[in-house]
């Protein structure tokens, strides 16, 4: 089921030989997780921009994990990413439940912690995504919050589906600015299929897909309050502030999602 006319990346053996990775991670749902915390999760973006190829990393909520269960082709894809970090308290719970211990680092917060650290590293973030004015305005609070910050180059796509021609153009005005950091903003599952074309293309040593980020940190969308984050009820917040687009996701994905680890846990205490 996997479209918008791309087809998965295929899968780079020499990866796992040149290239640092947290472990082996953790199956959910069909879809391996690998639970880092923030250091590591910096430590192994160090690691892809030193050891060649370019990396994907995935920023994992439920939603995408559940469409996996139902796309074998797109779960594959999630699961040639580089990194897949759980973003999402489902998802940590998910983990726990297994035993892993495990933090959530949701993208909005893991752009501000390569924004800081690049500051002292000269790291060269580029924008791809999201309409304009928030392309614009996210740009605008990062280089005010992180005057030192390397931004290269910021560019608002299409929301139809690009073609391979628009993918290579694109990837070329990425290396053109010998960025490091490419951050994806598209949205669950175009940006994860744009990903898996910029890899082919070798647009940038790290593709981080970070989707409904871009308009929290460009203030075009309000985060749930700090203590719904903490008590996994952010996405109470998002379903009452978009109820129509995101109905589906929430109510029948989330109850979807606790029914597949439900029968996870099930069959590991069978075995």
């Amino acid at each position: 089921m996997v479209s918008a006319g791309l087809s998965p990346a295929p899968v780079m053996s020499e990866r796992a030989h040149t290239c640092l990775r947290p472990g082996p991670g953790t199956i959910v749902n069909g879809v391996r997780i690998d639970p880092v915390d923030r250091d590591r999760f910096t430590k192994t973006v160090e690691s892809f921009l030193s050891c060649g190829l370019s990396h994907v990393v995935h920023l994992l909520p439920a939603d995408p994990i559940v469409r996996g269960m139902d796309d074998r082709a797109y779960r594959d894809m999630l699961n040639e990413g580089e990194l897949n970090v759980p973003d999402g308290k489902s998802v940590v719970w998910a983990l726990r439940l297994k035993g892993v211990t495990a933090e959530r680092l949701a993208g909005s917060d893991a752009m501000e912690l390569l924004a800081r650290h690049g500051e002292r590293d000269g790291l060269r973030h580029y924008l791809f995504g999201g309409a304009s004015p928030v392309v614009t305005a996210l740009q605008a609070r990062l280089e005010l919050r992180y005057p030192r910050i390397a931004l290269v180059g910021a560019e608002s796509p299409p929301f139809r589906t690009l073609e391979e021609r628009e993918l290579a153009e694109a990837a070329e005005r990425i290396r053109a600015e010998s960025t490091q950091l490419l951050w994806l903003g598209l949205g669950t599952p175009k940006q994860d299929l744009v990903a898996a074309a910029f890899r082919r293309l070798h647009a940038a040593p790290v593709i981080l897909c970070i989707g409904a980020a871009f308009d929290f940190l460009a203030g075009t969308k309000k985060r749930a309050p700090a203590w719904m984050q903490r008590a996994g009820l952010e996405w109470l917040h998002r379903l009452g502030s978009e109820p129509a687009r995101l109905g589906r996701r929430y109510l029948v994905g989330n109850p979807r999602f606790v029914w597949g680890v439900a029968r996870e846990l099930v069959a590991r205490t069978d075995d």
